[in-house]
C-alpha cells in the first residue's frame, strides 16, 4: 500500500508523456507511466507539471514583517548610491533590535512559515541576528519556529552577527550560546568590520566556530573588501569544503574581470555555492557567469517586508519570476536554470541531499498549477498540491 500516488504528472525529465509516481515511507519509490498498487491516498495531477518542492537559500526569519518598526531611513540608504551606504543601513535598523522579544518575533515567524508552506517552499536557511541588541531573542524564535514546523519546513538556522564581531562586544559569545541553544549553521558578515585585520578575525573565528561545532557556515561576501577571498582560503585551510555557502556576493558586479576570475577558482576550489537574491538590493553577483563558470547559485526570498526590503511572500515562484527580470534571464533555457535555482541546485548548495524527482529521492514535491517551467515562472500562483517527507501539507 503507497501512501500517496500521483497519477496524469508531467515530470521536466519526461516532458508531454504523462507518469504516475508512488510515495512511500516519505521516499518516492516509482516513477512510471502506470504505478501497480493501491494508495492512501491519490492525487490526479491533471496534466500538470509535478516537481521537486522548493528551496530558500537566505531569508532573515528574525526580521519578517518589522519594516514599520524599523523605519524607512535604513530601506532608503541600503537602495542608494549603488548599495554605498549598506553599512549605515544596517547600522540604522540595528536600534529597533533592542526591543526585539520571542514573545511578538514567533508571531511573525509563524505567519512567515504558514505562506512558505501555502507556496511550496518547504526548506529555508533562515538567519536570526545576534548581538548585545538582539541578544538571542531572534534565535529563540527561530528556532521555536524551527520545532513548530518541522513536519511542514526544515528550517536551517543560522546564527548570523548582523552588527559584527569586533565591532559589537560580546557577539562572540553571543554566537557560541546560540550554537549551544541550538542553531544549525555558522553566520558572518566580515565587511560590517572596520579594518582587514578585524575581517579576518570574524572569518577565522566563526569558522573556528563550525569545526568546534561541525557546523555548516553562511558568509555575506564583499570581495570589495575581499572578504569572499578570506573565506575561501580558511575554507580550504581547514578542510571544511562544501560546507559554506556565500551568501549575495553583491559587490561581485564591481569586481575587476582578473580578480572575478580568481574568485571562481576558489569558490571551485573551497566547493562554496553561492545565494543571490537580486531583487533586494541595485548589485548582485555575477548569476550567469557564475553558472557558467560550474559555480552552483541558489536564489532567496532575503527579506520579507524588513528594514531592507518591503515586500516578499516566501514565494519562490515569484523570486524566479523577478530574478528573471533582473539578470535578464528570460529565454526557455534560462527559465530552467532559474528553476534548478530554487529547487536542486539551491539544495546541492545548502547540503540537502537527495531533493531530486527520482526513485529514492525524498518526497518533498509539488503539483503546480501549470503544464511547464515557462508558465509557471509566469504566473508564480500556489502550487495544487505540496507533499513534505511523503504526506500531503497543501493549504486548502
Amino acid at each position: 500500500m503507497l501512501d500517496i500516488k500521483i497519477t496524469n504528472a508531467k515530470t521536466r525529465k519526461t516532458g508531454k508523456e504523462l507518469v504516475e509516481i508512488g510515495i512511500e515511507n516519505g521516499k518516492i519509490t516509482a516513477i512510471a507511466p502506470s504505478v501497480e498498487g493501491e494508495a492512501k491516498q491519490v492525487i490526479d495531477a491533471k496534466g500538470k507539471l509535478v516537481t521537486e518542492s522548493f528551496v530558500n537559500g537566505h531569508l532573515h526569519l528574525c526580521k519578517v514583517y518589522t519594516l514599520e518598526m524599523a523605519g524607512q531611513d535604513a530601506l532608503k540608504e541600503y537602495n542608494d548610491n549603488n548599495m554605498g551606504g549598506a553599512m549605515t543601513s544596517i547600522e540604522r535598523a540595528a536600534d529597533f533590535k533592542a526591543c526585539y522579544d520571542e514573545k511578538w518575533i514567533i508571531e511573525n515567524v509563524r505567519k512567515a512559515c504558514d505562506l512558505a508552506v501555502k507556496y511550496g517552499n518547504t526548506h529555508i536557511r533562515a538567519f536570526a541576528d545576534v548581538d548585545s541588541k538582539a541578544r538571542l531573542e531572534g534565535v529563540k524564535a527561530v528556532i521555536r519556529g524551527r520545532e513548530e514546523y518541522k513536519d511542514r519546513l526544515d528550517i536551517q538556522v543560522v546564527a548570523f552577527p548582523q552588527d559584527g564581531v569586533a565591532r559589537e562586544p560580546g557577539a562572540k559569545e553571543l554566537i557560541k550560546d546560540a550554537l549551544d541553544l541550538g542553531a544549525d549553521v555558522v553566520g558572518g558578515i566580515p565587511w560590517i568590520e572596520f579594518t582587514e585585520e578585524e575581517e579576518l578575525d570574524h572569518v577565522n573565528s566563526m569558522c573556528d566556530y563550525a569545526k568546534e561545532y561541525n557546523k555548516d557556515i553562511s558568509m555575506l561576501g564583499d570581495a570589495e573588501e575581499r572578504t569572499l577571498e578570506m573565506l575561501c582560503n580558511k575554507v580550504i585551510e581547514m578542510g571544511w569544503q562544501g560546507r559554506a555557502t556565500a551568501q549575495h556576493c553583491r559587490a561581485m558586479e564591481l569586481y575587476p574581470e582578473n580578480y572575478f576570475r580568481k574568485l571562481v577558482s576558489l569558490l571551485k576550489k573551497a566547493q562554496i555555492g553561492v545565494v543571490s537574491d537580486p531583487h533586494t538590493g541595485p548589485l548582485h553577483a555575477r548569476v550567469k557567469d557564475l553558472l557558467k563558470a560550474g559555480v552552483p547559485v541558489a536564489l532567496g526570498q532575503d527579506d520579507i517586508a524588513d528594514a531592507y526590503y518591503p515586500y516578499g511572500e516566501c514565494n519562490m515562484l515569484q523570486v524566479a519570476f523577478l530574478a528573471s527580470h533582473l539578470l535578464h534571464m528570460v529565454s526557455f533555457d534560462d527559465m530552467e536554470l532559474l528553476y534548478d535555482m530554487i529547487t536542486t541546485t539551491a539544495a546541492k548548495v545548502l547540503g540537502i541531499k537527495d531533493h531530486e524527482l527520482k526513485v529514492g529521492g525524498n518526497a518533498d514535491l509539488v503539483v503546480l498549477e501549470e503544464e511547464d517551467v515557462y508558465h509557471a515562472i509566469w504566473h508564480h500562483t500556489a502550487p495544487a498540491y505540496v507533499i513534505k517527507s511523503g504526506v500531503d501539507i497543501t493549504v486548502k
